[in-house]
């Protein structure tokens, strides 16, 4: 009898709580599609745009990040996308090296070599580098310079070491750039560096003791590109819970466009990060879908700020125009 209260209590509790966040999440979808308004997605080619060349691809990688740099015909790639041989998938899947790779040769290649700057990973979950393999490796790509600060476990959980191998996925892309030939940059720049028309720099570039134990995602590593007054930042897994978006937020200051960190899952975009930052623009790598409820209402009840997510838009390229404004483009793959 008992035993039937108690289940009679629950679900009075879980279902209204339940219907509750259903609402709310249909109600931040309704908003975010209101405020989308004021930055629609073309769906011409960014060729045509004819406002200059200083833009940056988020690619289409599912909930995964793979990011291209463009600016005076120069490129860099931030993260690579989810590889194929994620050791934490169970079964046999495929990831999203192959479109990484002809995005890359197709956009920055010039008789079918394409060369990048500098290639960054932002910490070792392999969602955001393990794709770098096939990158590396393919012979049609060249690199100049990889930044990478290393995988250090005290930062991790123990099963992200145990059971995820941080450690030999590194060690994998680190043996792939020996073998290349590229500058293996461990210790990032600190100060902002000039790339193109753009101004460049990382957040996070030395982990932090007080960090120890908060995860991978404590690791990430963020950039912030500007251009005269536009400027976006690039947060990673940059998030709340691990005490990184406190850490940071002042620091990185206003910006135009944020992407979301985490992919927009628990922990990214809390209110006090989005008061600080004040983006216009919110980009997911990820479907808007799946993106939680809480990081929806926080963008756009407190942020007011339209989100645009990678995977329903099949990709997305903002282009910071010569003209002091940010355009998107979609449908880029």
């Amino acid at each position: 009898m008992k035993k039937k209260r108690a289940k009679k209590i629950a679900t009075w509790i879980i279902v209204p709580f339940m219907a509750a966040i259903f609402i709310l999440d249909i109600i931040t979808v309704e908003l975010c599609n209101y405020y989308c308004k004021r930055y629609p997605v073309s769906t011409q080619s960014v060729e045509t745009a004819g406002d200059g060349d200083d833009r940056i691809h988020f690619l289409n990688t599912a909930n995964s990040d793979a990011i291209l740099i463009e600016s005076n015909g120069m490129f860099a790639l931030v993260d690579s996308g989810e590889g194929d041989s994620n050791p934490r998938r169970k079964l046999e899947y495929e990831g999203y090296e192959q479109e990484v790779v002809d995005y890359i040769i197709k956009t920055v290649g010039k008789g079918g070599k394409a060369q990048l700057e500098f290639v960054l990973g932002t910490h070792c979950h392999y969602d955001h580098i393990g794709a770098y393999h096939a990158i590396i490796t393919n012979e049609n790509i060249d690199i100049k310079k990889a930044y990478f600060k290393g995988y250090d476990e005290r930062i991790g959980k123990d099963y992200e070491t145990e059971k995820w191998m941080l450690g030999e996925i590194y060690a994998q892309i680190e043996q792939d750039i020996h073998a290349r030939g590229i500058e293996l940059v461990s210790a990032l720049p600190t100060e902002p560096f000039e790339f193109g028309d753009f101004t460049l720099q990382f957040y996070n570039t030395v982990n932090n003791e007080a960090l120890y134990g908060k995860g991978e995602n404590a690791a990430s590593v963020g950039v912030k590109v500007t251009k005269g007054a536009l400027s976006a930042f690039l947060a990673a897994d940059i998030t709340a819970s691990t005490g990184l978006e406190d850490l940071l937020a002042d620091k990185i200051g206003d910006v135009d466009l944020l992407k979301i960190g985490h992919h927009g899952y628990y922990g990214s975009s809390s209110m006090s990060f989005l008061d600080v930052l004040k983006p216009e623009i919110a980009v997911v790598t990820n479907q808007l879908g799946k993106i939680y409820p809480n990081v929806k209402w926080n963008l756009t009840m407190s942020a007011k700020c339209p989100i645009y997510a990678t995977y329903d838009n099949n990709g997305l390229i903002a282009l910071f125009g010569d003209s002091g404004e940010i355009s998107l483009f979609g449908n880029i793959h």
